[in-house]
């Protein structure tokens, strides 16, 4: 959904009320920049840049902080002391108190708080009731893990005057090296240098200072506020600031902070997602092919995002990675507020220690926040998994979700009754098309009151629940935090009277503008707002909903019609009276965990199920209880391309359950685009096709042939292949791996392949795609970055890299390969729903390598409960061995735990009916049978032949085999003989 962009005057309220209604029945126009601030129009955004500017420009530039070596203490893997900052010429200094954190994982912790804030030592203008202290609760928010401080971090002896020398890390092959004059600190790996961190001197942090009124003396000339001004100083935006026809009142003054980051000899930085752009991140100080703003993360409701942009989105990850040759390194910026991110790259000379591994450029960064204290994490590698690991330990793994949530979910605005809910499931049937989740939007209420149905339209939702339920299918239903100010609407009621919504800079309960007109926002900093929350999902509360119920929230950046730039004011209050400017970014992911909460509590004791929740808006730690999906799309093909690198973005950046609307949400696909939308669709992790109000229906059986056949396949194919994607989120949930990943997360030697965004591999299993994205295309280039053979997943045509080869793909055609060396396991009975496929066999395609080997996993729980956390689950791994000719099925399971063997009994009949062998070697040509034996099995059973077919492929194609119906338990150890 979208939100209504309102003008830069302020409204009455009769007009905001018909401009929200009207926008329900316009077409949707084009992103509106004047309604989203750029950095000129961003005070402490412009203060930075300029700051950098006439830093850099000063060959005497030193930078005004300073570590006070008398301060300095080492204790427990943390090293404190104080940062003083000096004022200007003069001899004021400020006092910032310092602690670098160095943690059992490797990762070092940067904190840098201002000492009159930290005590309230300061005083607020407009008589505020907000908190006086800079916003240090951030990591309650985002971080569950990996603090534990280092046992072996040790100062170094071979530090000088100037610099403090700590050895951290694996067998203490990390070092930081802090310089006390100026401050900065610089971090090696193996004795070269990977980070820098404020090696430019342009660490920034606005200190509290009284505001002074200048009197005028009669007869005395205003100075116009941009001569004579260093602008890096420029005081018109301290103290208020207006945009859009709101003054924000800042209490507080200016408090941003910047600091920059320098990452020697990597050309490449990715992350800090959600924006339009290329995997690989451009440069933001203007010419050619790249950007003049810096990347903006500022969660907002952009509808119709302009693509190729650093341009805010709905989420906020403040997570960067650096990678070349063999090396990636990584920095998180733990700060709710808007922040800014400028990206420059500086060719260097050669570098005999980076030689061969490195580029000849040098990525630089600066980082700018309006508020909060500065806080810092980095991350010293060396590969991509292991910097997306430690990230995950901190801020938690992906939810492992039900089996049915990355199945194929059917949406749009909206379907219009529980009649028309129930003839859409009745039309995928009749059709033999799969699918497990339909979706309602805001329409389903009764005047846009959440937990409420409309008795017109939704009269009968039991009906409707139990109908999907007869075909395992489940129902998702919209529930956004805006309530609608209304009499006798108990939920209003509630929220007013127990005072659980966030209030204005007055104290008072905020009043702003959204789908239902005057609205509420439920303010989920409040425990008690949490615990109230709750309760409303209940079954006995929220009637109409079951078990087969549940949630998407949406317009909880949070979007307000009628706010500036489409969202709250800044001096908006929350629990606790810190101010709206200081949790902007994280106000989606406490709303999005409340619900998740509320999802596991509202069924009786001893039903506890997985809930499902999807989310619009996110900060880090949003990746423990859901999915994200990339918001208000367009139906058009370069919509479509940048989904992938979007998606891709979201998974090495921690959050790797995304999607994006398959169509497009806004405007009508052609059958082509809608056709190759599938297709791609079907490697997104989280896949839903959605679509505007105003749209015409676009449900797969109504394309017309040959369209629904080409879609029925690729949707066929997600089925068939869930088990390899289900294996792929339980990697994502044990140690935070992406489940489709970028060419140089596989391949991190590889330089060529860097930048590329537009291929993918899903999960461990080596299948590569590169979705069509150009209307008319027949053929594609994919880049196979190792000498691997690489076979076709459908006709097993090879392809040899390394390099660019041309796939023809036809509409009905999609570009996948399997990389050799790998064992795929599958699923390839066709059903109506994943549910249905429960207890199906497994069919395992064992793809060779180029030295006749390949290994492969499949992880298998129940789908839907959390007791695979007391090992009800099987983890198998399965191995070929091309010299001995064995292939063997191990269990790589921890210990079990009390519901394991329970488990297992349930799942004794589902067995492995086929092995498919990609690349058979010739040598197998006459075999008409290989030997099978089975742990467990009866004496007469433990060795048995079993039928064995092998073919030749045509010319260009893989010779291939067939192990039929070995009958072995998917759960039990086993081998086949193939010698």
């Amino acid at each position: 959904m979208y939100g209504f962009k309102a003008s830069s005057q302020m409204w009455t309220s009769f007009v905001l009320f018909l401009a929200a209604v009207f926008c329900l029945f316009t077409p949707a126009w084009m992103v509106k920049h004047e309604n989203f601030k750029t950095c000129d129009q961003s005070g402490f955004c412009k203060r930075n840049r300029a700051y950098a500017d006439s830093a850099l420009e000063k060959s005497s530039w030193k930078a005004p902080y300073n570590l006070e070596p008398s301060s300095i203490k080492f204790s427990n893997g943390q090293l404190s002391g104080t940062v003083l900052k000096t004022v200007g010429d003069s001899s004021e200094t400020v006092r910032l108190p310092l602690t670098v954190s160095f943690l059992e994982s490797g990762t070092a912790r940067i904190s840098l708080d201002e000492e009159k804030r930290q005590k309230g030592d300061i005083t607020l203008r407009h008589d505020s009731k907000a908190r006086k202290e800079r916003y240090n609760e951030a990591d309650k928010w985002a971080i569950v893990g990996g603090l534990a401080p280092s046992k072996g971090a040790a100062l170094g002896s071979d530090a000088d005057a100037g610099t403090t020398v700590v050895r951290y890390g694996p067998a203490g092959k990390f070092e930081a090296i802090i310089t006390h004059s100026p401050f900065g600190v610089e971090f090696k790996r193996d004795g070269s240098t990977h980070i820098k961190v404020n090696n430019r001197g342009l660490l920034n942090m606005e200190h509290w200072r009284p505001k002074v009124d200048k009197e005028k003396k009669e007869g005395e000339e205003e100075t116009p506020a941009e001569e004579n001004k260093d602008p890096a100083l420029d005081e018109s935006t301290w103290w208020d600031e207006s945009f859009g026809g709101n003054t924000d009142s800042k209490p507080r003054g200016p408090e941003c902070i910047g600091l920059d980051i320098s990452f020697p000899y990597y050309e490449h930085v990715f992350g800090i997602p959600e924006h339009a752009s290329p995997l690989s991140l451009k440069e933001t100080r203007g010419g050619d092919g790249s950007y003049s703003e810096p990347y903006r993360l500022y969660n907002a409701d952009v509808f119709e995002y302009e693509l190729d942009s650093p341009m805010t989105l709905y989420g906020a990850i403040p997570f960067m990675q650096a990678h070349k040759k063999n090396s990636t390194v990584g920095v998180f910026w733990l700060n709710g507020a808007e922040t800014w991110v400028d990206v420059t790259k500086a060719k260097e000379t050669a570098n005999p220690l980076s030689l061969g591994i490195g580029s000849t450029k040098t990525t630089h960064t600066h980082w700018y926040s309006e508020s909060g204290i500065l806080d810092l994490f980095v991350f010293l590698g060396p590969t991509p998994k292991d910097i997306v690991k430690s990230y995950g330990e901190l801020t938690g793994y992906s939810q492992l979700p039900q089996s049915f949530a990355i199945a194929y979910h059917q949406c749009r605005w909206n379907y219009v009754t529980d009649e028309d809910v129930m003839d859409v499931d009745r039309k995928f049937d009749k059709a033999k098309i799969p699918y497990d989740v339909i979706w309602l939007d805001i329409e389903y209420t009764e005047g846009k009151k959440y937990f409420t149905w409309d008795p017109l339209t939704f009269p009968n939702p039991e009906k409707m629940h139990k109908h999907l339920d007869q075909r395992e299918r489940k129902l998702v239903a919209i529930i956004d935090p805006h309530i609608k100010n209304e009499g006798n609407y108990p939920v209003v009621d509630e929220l007013k009277k127990q005072d659980l919504a966030v209030h204005n800079k007055d104290g008072n309960i905020y009043e702003g503008w959204c789908w239902p007109g005057s609205s509420h926002w439920i303010d989920c900093f409040n425990p008690t707002a949490i615990t109230w929350w709750k309760g409303l999902f209940k079954y006995s509360k929220f009637i109409g909903t079951f078990s087969n119920t549940f949630i998407w929230n949406d317009m909880n950046e949070p979007s307000v019609f009628n706010g500036p730039e489409t969202t709250m004011p800044k001096d908006n209050l929350h629990h606790g009276n810190w101010e709206h400017r200081d949790v902007h970014n994280i106000n989606g992911m406490t709303f999005h965990n409340a619900t998740y909460e509320a999802m596991l509590e509202r069924g009786k004791k001893g039903e506890l199920s997985r809930p499902f929740v999807l989310t619009r808006s996110f900060f880090p730690g949003s990746q423990r209880v859901g999915a994200m999906w990339t918001g208000d799309n367009e139906a058009k093909w370069d919509h479509l391309a940048i989904s992938i690198p979007m998606i891709l973005n979201q998974g090495i950046s921690g959050f790797p359950f995304s999607g994006a609307d398959v169509g497009g949400f806004f405007g009508n696909p052609s059958k082509e685009l809608l056709t190759r939308w599938y297709q791609a669709g079907t490697f997104y992790p989280f896949f839903r096709g959605h679509a505007h109000i105003d749209t015409r229906r676009r449900e797969p059986y109504l394309a017309g042939e040959p369209y629904s056949g080409i879609i029925t396949q690729a949707l066929r194919l997600r089925y068939q292949l869930l088990p390899a994607w289900y294996t792929a989120f339980h990697e994502a949930h044990t140690q935070g791996s992406p489940i489709i990943r970028p060419n140089y997360y596989v391949h991190p030697s590889d330089e060529k392949g860097f930048a590329i965004d537009d291929q993918l591999y899903i999960g461990g299993t080596g299948l590569l795609a590169k979705p069509v994205v150009k209307e008319g295309a027949d053929s594609v280039d994919i880049y196979i970055a190792d000498d691997e053979p690489y076979y076709d997943y459908f006709d097993y045509t090879i392809y040899s890299g390394p390099g660019h080869k041309t796939i023809k793909a036809p509409l009905e055609k999609i570009p996948l390969l399997m990389q050799g060396g790998h064992i795929i396991p599958r699923r390839d009975r066709p059903r109506r729903s994943s549910g249905l496929m429960r207890y199906d066999p497994f069919t395992l395609v064992m793809v060779l390598g180029k030295d006749g080997s390949a290994t492969g996993e499949l992880y298998l729980d129940d789908g839907e409960t959390f007791d695979y956390q007391q090992g009800a689950y099987i983890h198998r791994q399965f191995l070929f061995d091309g010299k001995t000719n064995f292939l063997s099925s191990v269990d790589i399971a921890a210990e079990k735990g009390s519901k394991g063997q329970k488990y297992l009994k349930t799942m004794k009949d589902v067995r492995v009916e086929k092995v498919i062998v990609v690349g058979a070697p010739k040598e197998w040509k006459d075999k008409s049978s290989v030997v099978v034996s089975e742990e467990g099995a009866k004496e007469s059973q433990r060795k048995r032949e079993v039928p064995f077919v092998w073919h030749e492929g045509a010319k260009g194609q893989a010779d291939w085999a067939v192990v039929r119906d070995p009958k072995v338990e998917i759960g039990k150890g086993w081998r086949i003989d193939f010698s």
